[in-house]
């Protein structure tokens, strides 16, 4: 190549080329290796809840903990591999931000937070819980009770289904099953989180609470689904693999049972789970065709905060049909399909 430089300050290039070195180029290999940034698994738990701590020092019991560094203020975490435990002594659904808290004092990233706490319940039947959180219907202004923020939803944890599967195994082989009930719960309460997230929980009373057999079934469900054991990780999402269907539950009670009876299925991918009461509707009044509350807020925030938490992954959205009344029914499934959202029956999912 050849630089010319005219009286009028203008650049110009010619080139002067062989066949030798044109030959050279056209064969010639261009290698970019690119460091993956290092990410890690945060577990978080909390002292003031037995059903939080105790599956937490379960798990710290098994091989290979070290101390990690000290999360501002005060809170003390272990390290194993890819994964982080952190402990605080606070509300477990209002110590918002500990991803982004835990990257910015760590320099290593989280790519998923898994909280630990206590489950309770009206019939205080003793139960092991998994369940994706956000408070989608709040509108904007009101206060949650128990944290997150109105109208947010926290992207789904990819290990939802598998990790369910996996806890009802564990459960049965250590003879906690029929006394326990092993379930999804539907989306509900805080913290604000910004990386996939979900709740493992044990309840439903302090007796329940305190039991060292749940929690170590708790303990293991970590330790074998996150590969610490030596084994392959469980429920790591890859749209190039496998099934790519992901179920969002609309309708139903809080425990989900009809979304239940698919996500049981193996290779079922979960995303957020709409109960009734995340689904407020007001019926129209004689005349009237539009049917005011939060419901289409929900289903919009669940819709996107899955979809991206499975990229290129298809969402199927699975209605629990009895749980509605033909107006809602009706209104949803209209809805559904101007957000261009697909609806499924239980074997689209099989």
């Amino acid at each position: 190549m050849v630089l010319k430089i005219s009286s009028q300050n203008i650049i110009g290039f010619s080139f002067q080329t062989n066949a030798t070195c044109i030959k050279s180029l056209l064969s010639a290999t261009c290698r970019v290796t690119l460091a993956k940034r290092e990410t890690v698994t945060l577990i978080v738990t909390t002292t003031s809840d037995p059903a939080s701590i105790n599956p937490a020092a379960a798990l710290l019991a098994m091989p290979g903990w070290t101390a990690g560094p000290i999360l501002p203020p005060d809170m003390k975490s272990f390290v194993n591999k890819q994964t982080r435990v952190i402990q605080h002594d606070g509300s477990i659904v209002k110590e918002n931000d500990l991803d982004s808290r835990w990257d910015e004092a760590a320099s290593i990233a989280v790519d998923e937070v898994i909280f630990l706490s206590r489950h309770t319940a009206v019939s205080n039947r003793p139960a092991l819980t998994v369940h994706p959180i956000g408070v989608l219907h709040l509108k904007e202004g009101e206060s949650p009770p128990q944290g997150g923020k109105p109208g947010w939803a926290a992207l789904t944890s990819p290990r939802i289904g598998p990790w369910l599967r996996l806890l009802k195994k564990m459960a049965e082989a250590h003879s906690l099953v029929p006394e326990f009930e092993i379930t999804l719960e539907g989306t509900h309460h805080g913290p604000i989180t910004s990386k996939p997230t979900m709740f493992l929980e044990n309840g439903s009373t302090e007796e329940y609470w305190k039991r060292q057999d749940a929690a170590q079934v708790m303990a293991l469900l970590m330790w074998e689904g996150l590969g610490l054991g030596g084994g392959e990780a469980v429920g790591d999402w890859n749209s190039e693999t496998g099934k790519r269907k992901v179920l969002l539950g609309i309708g139903g009670g809080h425990y989900a049972p009809r979304h239940m009876d698919v996500v049981l299925k193996d290779d079922v991918w979960v995303g957020h789970l709409l109960s009734g009461y995340s689904l407020p509707m007001e019926e129209p009044k004689p005349g009237e065709k539009h049917i005011g509350g939060t419901w289409r807020q929900s289903i919009q925030a669940a819709f996107e905060a899955t979809i991206a938490s499975f990229p290129g992954g298809e969402i199927v959205a699975h209605l629990d049909h009895k749980s509605f009344k033909g107006w809602q029914k009706k209104a949803i499934t209209e809805f559904l399909a101007e957000q261009n959202i697909n609806v499924g029956k239980p074997n689209d999912f099989t």
